[in-house]
This record gives C-alpha cells, sequence and structure tokens, in this order.
C-alpha cells in the first residue's frame, strides 16, 4: 500500500511531465486502435454489400471474375437459353439472367467523367429483381428502352445529375446516349462505385455486343431448399463448363478480393504506427530516467528509512502503470475519432463509408490496452531498475547521479559492434546477384545498423554535437556555448531524444532516394529506350477502345500508329516445358518506337509471317535459339508453331523479358471477337510535325475522357508525380513518429528545465536576461533536432543507396540523391527545435529568481 501511494504521489506531483508522455503513448494506441477500426468497418460495409447482392445461387461462366476488366473490353458470356434450364431445375422459385459490365465510361453531356476517382468500377448492367434486393428506386422508373437510363443515387448526388439530364456510356460495342429517367438509392453503403442501368435488350446489345446473352444468372430457392441443395439441383441440369456459386461462396469470393487489399492496407498503416510506438518508446525511457535522476535524494533518503529496491523498482514502474492506463486509454478512444475521420477523409475522395457501420471489435481495445501499458512499462523497466540501484548515501548527495563510465564504454563497445555489422549487412546487399537475396541482407543492415545507431548516439552525441556547434551556436556567443553544454551535460539523454527524431527522418531520407532514383532510373531507361513520340492509355486500366484507336490512326501528321496487344498463351520450348506466358502482339513500327538490343538474329524478322522473338532469359532456361519453333496455344484460339526469328536483351526495364510476334500473326489464331484489344498505342509524328501531331492526337480522343495523350515530357511527369504521391502518403504517415518525437525534445527540455532550476537562478542572479535564458533554450532544442536530423538522413542516405543497388538488378540503375528534399528536412529540422524549446523556454522565462536560487 505504501509503495502503492508513493507511485500516485509522484504521478501526480509530475503530472505535466507525464501528460507529454502519455500523449506518446495515445498516438500510438490511437494510431493503431483506428486502424483496426477502419479496417473493420470497411470490411463491414463491402460484407453487408456482398451479403445484399448476392442471390441464392449465381451462375456464371467459368473464368468469369478473373478479371473485372478483360482485355477484349467485353465480359464473359453464357447463352440466354440457360436461365429458362435452370428455372426448371428441383428446388427453383425463380431465375433471371444478369448483365453486368466494368469495362465502360459514363460521361454527362459536357464530357465530364461520371466515374469514381478513387479507383472504385464504373459499373453498367440491367435492372433486375434481385438489385431490388440491394437497391429501391427513389425518384422516377427502371428504364424501358434504348433512350432510358437509370444511376445510382449517390454518383447522381455527387455529380448532380438529375431526371431528364444526358448520360454517354462508351463501350467497346460504340456510345449510347440516354436520359436519365430514375434514380436507385442503395439500401446498404456503396463504397464508391458508380452504378448505371438499362433495359435487358439495351445491356445485352451495348455491353455483350448482341441480345441473347447474360453475364450470369440468378436464382431463387424455393421454400425450405437450402442454398446448397439447389446448387446440387442446378449443377445436375448443366453440364460443367459453368461456375456456380451459393449466396454465401459469392460474397466470400467478394470479401477475398477486397480483403487482400484491405490487408495491405491494414499491415502497411499498423507498420507505421509501430514506428511511432518504437519512437514513444524513447520519449518514455527519457522521461523516467531523468524523473529518477531528479529524485536521487528523496529516493536516496527512501532507502535509508527502510525501503528495498524491490520497493523503489515496484514504485516506478507502478507510475509506468498508470502511464500506460490512461495513455492507452485515452488512446484507443483517440482510435475511434481517428477511424471517423479517415472515413471522412475517404468520403472527400469519393469512397463512401457510413458511420451506421462503424464497427468496434471488442478485440481493438484490448489489443489497444496491452499493446500501450506493456510498452509503457518495459520501456519503464530500465529507469525503475536504475532508481532500485541507488543507495541510501544518495540522499546526501545533490540531486542526478553521475555517469556510468564502465556502462558508457560497454555501451560504446555494443553499438561500434551493431553499427559494423549493419554496414556489413548493407555492403552484402548491394554485392548481391539477385534482388531477392540481397533484400534480407538489406533487412538485416537496415535494423542492425538502426540499432547500432541508437546505441552508440550518447557517443556520437559528443562528437557531432560539438561539431554542429562550432558551425551553429557559436556566433550567439557565450549564450550559444551556454546551450552546447547543456546539450553535452547528459549525451545519454541528448543521444536517446536525437535518436526518435533520427527513426522518422532515416525512413524519410531512404525512401526519398529510392524514389528519386526510380524516377530518375525510368527516365533515362525512357530516353534510352523509347523512340516514340506519343503514348496513348487509359488512366483506368481499360482497353482502348476500337473507335478510339480508328479516331487515332486518321489524325492528320502522323507517319504512323502502332496497336500494342497483350495476348495470353501458354509457350511450350523445344526442351518439352510447358510456361503460361504473354506474347506481345504489335505491328512492326513497334520496332521504332521500342529500341530493343538484340543478341542474336534480327528484332524486324520476328514480326515476319508465323514468328516471334523470345527474351534472352527464357531463351538460356530453354536452351533456345534462332530458328527454334515453340509451340504457342493461343488463349481462346488455337495452337501455333512460330519460328524464333530474334533474340532481344533483358538487361531493359521497358518490356523485360517480352516476347514479340505481328498482330497479323496472331489473327491468325485468335478469333477476333477473342483477339484483345489494345492496352497502349504508340505514334510517331511526321518529321518537324510534332506540336501540329500532338494536337491532332488530343483532338481524336477529346470525346473520350478515359484516354490520354503524351509526349515523352508528360510521361516522365506522369511518373514522377504518381511516385511523389505515393511518397507523400508515406511522409504523412510518418509525421506521426515526427510528432511523437518532437513531442520527446518538448518534454526532455521540460524536464532538464526543472533539473536546472537553481543553476538557471544563480545565472538569472549574476546578469543573464530572461530573452538570453529563453535563447539558451531554444539554441540546445535546436542542435539537439539537428542532432537527430543528421543522423537520420546520413542513415537513411545509406539505406537508401543500398536499396537502389537491388533495384538496379532489376533495371533501375541511376542512384540519384533528392540533395533538395534532403536539405530542407535538415533545415526544417531546426524549425522544429525552435518550435519544441517554446513553451520550457517560456517556462524557465517566467522563473522567480530567488524561489530557484533556494530550489535544493
Amino acid at each position: 500500500m505504501t509503495v502503492w501511494k508513493t507511485s500516485m504521489r509522484n504521478f501526480f506531483a509530475h503530472k505535466g511531465r507525464m501528460a507529454l508522455s502519455a500523449v506518446a503513448v495515445l498516438l500510438s494506441v490511437a494510431f493503431v486502435s483506428g486502424t483496426l477500426v477502419f479496417t473493420d468497418t470497411m470490411n463491414t460495409t463491402f460484407d453487408k454489400l456482398f451479403a445484399a447482392t448476392a442471390s441464392d445461387v449465381t451462375v456464371s461462366p467459368k473464368g468469369s471474375g478473373d478479371d473485372d476488366n478483360p482485355r477484349t473490353g467485353k465480359p464473359e458470356s453464357l447463352p440466354a437459353s440457360i436461365v429458362d434450364k435452370v428455372a426448371k431445375a428441383e428446388g427453383a422459385k425463380s431465375a433471371e439472367g444478369s448483365v453486368s459490365s466494368m469495362s465502360v465510361t459514363v460521361v454527362n453531356s459536357a464530357n465530364k467523367d461520371m466515374g469514381s476517382s478513387n479507383g472504385a468500377p464504373t459499373i453498367a448492367g440491367n435492372w433486375n429483381q434481385n438489385d431490388l434486393k440491394a437497391m429501391e428506386i427513389s425518384s422516377g422508373h427502371a428504364p424501358r428502352g434504348p433512350t432510358e437510363v437509370m444511376v445510382d443515387a449517390d454518383t447522381a448526388e455527387k455529380h448532380h445529375l438529375k431526371l431528364g439530364d444526358e448520360l454517354r456510356t462508351i463501350s467497346v460495342t460504340g456510345d449510347l446516349t440516354a436520359r436519365i429517367t430514375g434514380i436507385a438509392s442503395f439500401k446498404v453503403t456503396n463504397p464508391g462505385a458508380a452504378v448505371v442501368y438499362f433495359d435487358t435488350a439495351t445491356a445485352q446489345r451495348e455491353l455483350l455486343g448482341k441480345e441473347g446473352l447474360f453475364t450470369g444468372v440468378s436464382v431463387t430457392a424455393a421454400a425450405g431448399v437450402s442454398d446448397e441443395q439447389l446448387k446440387r439441383n442446378v449443377a445436375k441440369t448443366l453440364d460443367g463448363t459453368y461456375k456456380l456459386q451459393t449466396a454465401k461462396e459469392a460474397a466470400d469470393s467478394g470479401r477475398e478480393d477486397v480483403g487482400s487489399f484491405l490487408d495491405v492496407m491494414k499491415y502497411a498503416m499498423l507498420g507505421f504506427a509501430g514506428i511511432a510506438l518504437l519512437v514513444g518508446i524513447f520519449l518514455i525511457v527519457n522521461t523516467f530516467s531523468m524523473l529518477v535522476a531528479q529524485r536521487t535524494r528523496e529516493i536516496g533518503l527512501m532507502r535509508a528509512i527502510g525501503s528495498s529496491r524491490k520497493q523503489i523498482n515496484r514504485s516506478v514502474l507502478l507510475e509506468a502503470l498508470l502511464l500506460g492506463i490512461f495513455g492507452s486509454i485515452a488512446g484507443v478512444a483517440a482510435g475511434v475519432g481517428l477511424a471517423v475521420g479517415l472515413m471522412k477523409l475517404m468520403g472527400s475522395m469519393g469512397m463512401e463509408l457510413s458511420t451506421r457501420d462503424l464497427t468496434v471489435k471488442w478485440t481493438t481495445p484490448v489489443v489497444g490496452l496491452v499493446l500501450g501499458i506493456v510498452v509503457t512499462v518495459v520501456a519503464a523497466y530500465i529507469p525503475a531498475r536504475r532508481g532500485g540501484k541507488i543507495s541510501p548515501m544518495a540522499a546526501l548527495r545533490d540531486a542526478g547521479t553521475p555517469a556510468d563510465g564502465k556502462a558508457g564504454r560497454i555501451r560504446a563497445g555494443i553499438g561500434l559492434l551493431l553499427t559494423g555489422a549493419g554496414a556489413a549487412a548493407l555492403l552484402v546487399a548491394t554485392q548481391a546477384d539477385k534482388a531477392s537475396e540481397g533484400s534480407i541482407f538489406l533487412g538485416l543492415g537496415v535494423v542492425l545498423s538502426l540499432l547500432g545507431f541508437v546505441v552508440i548516439g550518447p557517443l556520437l552525441a559528443g562528437v557531432v554535437v560539438r561539431a554542429l556547434s562550432a558551425v551553429v551556436l557559436r556566433m550567439f556567443g557565450p549564450v550559444g556555448r551556454l546551450a552546447e553544454r547543456n546539450a553535452l551535460r547528459n549525451p545519454r539523454r541528448t543521444g536517446a531524444t536525437g535518436a526518435a527524431l533520427m527513426i522518422g527522418l532515416a525512413l524519410v531520407a531512404c525512401l526519398s532516394v529510392v524514389g528519386s532514383s526510380m524516377v530518375a532510373s525510368a527516365t533515362d531507361e525512357l530516353d534510352k529506350s523509347v523512340g516514340a513520340d506519343f503514348i496513348i492509355s487509359s488512366g483506368k486500366n481499360q482497353p482502348i477502345m476500337p473507335q478510339v484507336e480508328k479516331a487515332l490512326q486518321k489524325a492528320p501528321h502522323i507517319e504512323h500508329v502502332t496497336n500494342y496487344k497483350g495476348v495470353a498463351a501458354k509457350l511450350t520450348a523445344p526442351d518439352g516445358k510447358t510456361e503460361d506466358e504473354e506474347v506481345i502482339a504489335a505491328n512492326p513500327t513497334y520496332a521504332q518506337d521500342l529500341r530493343r538490343e538484340t543478341v542474336a538474329g534480327e528484332l524486324s524478322a520476328a514480326y515476319g509471317r508465323d514468328a516471334m522473338s523470345v527474351g534472352d532469359r527464357y531463351a538460356k532456361e530453354h536452351g533456345i535459339k534462332v530458328g527454334d519453333k515453340i509451340k504457342v496455344a493461343f488463349k481462346n484460339g488455337r495452337t501455333a508453331g512460330l519460328k524464333v526469328a530474334a533474340i532481344t536483351s533483358d538487361d531493359t526495364n521497358v518490356d523485360k523479358g517480352a516476347m514479340y510476334t505481328n498482330i497479323t500473326t496472331a489473327a491468325q489464331y485468335v478469333p477476333a471477337d477473342r483477339m484483345p484489344k489494345n492496352m497502349i498505342m504508340f505514334a510517331k509524328a511526321e518529321d518537324g510535325k510534332e506540336k501540329e501531331a500532338y494536337a491532332s492526337l488530343k483532338a481524336s480522343v477529346a470525346k473520350y475522357p478515359q484516354y490520354k495523350v503524351q509526349n515523352q515530357t508528360d510521361f516522365k511527369q506522369d511518373l514522377k508525380d504518381q511516385i511523389g504521391q505515393l511518397l507523400n502518403i508515406v511522409y504523412g504517415l510518418l509525421a506521426l513518429a515526427i510528432i511523437v518525437a518532437v513531442l520527446g525534445v518538448v518534454n526532455t527540455l521540460a524536464l532538464s528545465v526543472v533539473e536546472r532550476t537553481r543553476e538557471i537562478g544563480l545565472m538569472r542572479a549574476i546578469g543573464l536576461s530572461r530573452r538570453q535564458l529563453r535563447r539558451m533554450i531554444r539554441l540546445e532544442s535546436v542542435v539537439i533536432a539537428l542532432f537527430g536530423a543528421l543522423l537520420g538522413l546520413g542513415l537513411g542516405m545509406g539505406w537508401g543507396t543500398a536499396a537502389q543497388k537491388l533495384l538496379a538488378l532489376e533495371g533501375l540503375g541511376v542512384l540519384e540523391i533528392p540533395w533538395t528534399t534532403i536539405i530542407t528536412v535538415f533545415v526544417g529540422s531546426a524549425f522544429v527545435g525552435l518550435f519544441a524549446a517554446l513553451v520550457p523556454a517560456f517556462r524557465a522565462g517566467r522563473m522567480n529568481v530567488l524561489n530557484a536560487i533556494a530550489t535544493e
């Protein structure tokens, strides 16, 4: 009971310091809890949607669902006669055919895409009874002919659509313009898909190319018939060429598809939460180390009057337990708020998530509480153990304990060993022959070098802080020298504070180097390899519609336009081994659009009749040489025997490992309606007509907003922007760790001000002004922040350089250090230090001089 009372008294006596540490626990636990609540809510949303839309038994073509955007532009279909056949199955109450396609773009009268901007699909289909499970017509009526269309209410609200407005639906079969006659509302949350409905005949004609076809059949069970029994009965009426799923199986399949994406997002966010938690550990260790040091005399007196080491140890750990409990409870609550905030953010980006589906499983608060409490108590163990070692004689000394020189030497030795091992692992990674092998050493090197820098931090503090002070602090005269001495007074504390900031900035620097190197490598590869002036593609991974292809072919000032199709096939090499591969079917002009080095034969010959090329890696694996024949079984087509006319070098990043043949060759073996559409096209301008050609190509696709025409400059900028956006998201998540690190600087300064209360009073008494005092504390904070930044940026650039060497094995061979970003982050760290010192400096400046001098 005495230990408990002592712990409570000490905890509330330093509630300000504890509050800052509790914020670190709160932020880390909030991020973990918020991630779990957010992903659980998304799972609930999709589960409800899949459960509402699934029929008792669904019949669909085999292979359907494998690709939401099939390369033919049309989904797999089955004959309408299947509906009547299935309806006669024993236990079937009714059956109806459905049409659904995601290979569409819907635009309004202003030619603006009505689809989602967050990657959710645009779905077009026929309105049927099964849709009434998930939707209800809230305005107007269902479509009754080819000039009528119905749209979902969320899309109508988002794009300000109303009854009577025109919508144009673009598919591989052409364009269809219809007026909105109905608006349907989801009974469950729609995560963001844009949905349009037509009558059945129109949907079949416009989405599948002709009437009499469906993409699926929805079967409803009669009363008392289970879904499994109905599935077995339906299977008896059909041959084995169709896929049958119960409502549960269909929902599970949809959940599995979405779940893989959600799991990636979940674990990525938890990874960043873990980084923040690691940084928070430094804050907690620092806080309790300083509190124990400041209570040296008090602990010594307690030991003198009979308190045992275990009681002192237990007292400090109980304080940590209280801190963990309060911080974790607040963190779990904040996590729910964070999840709601993330849902609102996703809503602004186009993914609708309703707070009605907010899901807080019992495991979430348990995980948050256990994580926060365990981490806090473990972090406080070393300071608690150090407190237990304080002898009764410490009651006769001033507060603070002298540094243990032996422990310092042991720590330095361990730190140097870890750092050396980390550097060696990174070096081995850079010498690897395969990226998969090198990545293991890279990960090991990152972990060991990080631990090494953390352990060796106090030793580095003495060297780095002096160097920084010579550049930054000496110009401020005596105040600057005082700030330097304060930073060096306790190297262990300075090292731990800087290490917290170091972790976040090391990751920022590493990712900046990797991102910049990827952009530079891709740009260099484009300059060397791509001869085409223009690249035409879809931003939504949709095939290029035939009408767009024709418009591009007719554009003026164009020397040639190249079609580029990926055709799936099974290749049987001369050694008898069969592999699934993709053969690129293109026009012979593609040899001009992409400069490929050949190691044998002539690439132009690969575009001859019944000829092809292979990559040198494939050729080596199967002992292939020019003149050999490969058996090529085209998907949805016939088998061909193609002669190898060229072997291309795989020492490239563009079309690495690609196999080429002429489109006319592929067309001999693949039926026209099964031939994939272009996923990308290339164009070359007439000499001196680049600007005119660029304008004419853009005009050709102006009616089709899902496509973009890019010259090489546009393409490079687009690549840079995509990587930049990804890095910005990562930086945003890392900001949490940096915020916690800033709190650590604030806490360290605040506690050091308390520790130096008497000293500050004496300096004020002999003439140090309040302004000079505040400046001294701010400069101390700046040099600590710069110390952490210098270590972090140096470490991160080392990691990034090693990572780039592995990327070079995959064709990304240019190393580029983003010096602008590195320098900006370093300078920004000085401002972080200034910001962190505001409150401690203000409090120090307000100290009463006499009271400060009288402090023991």
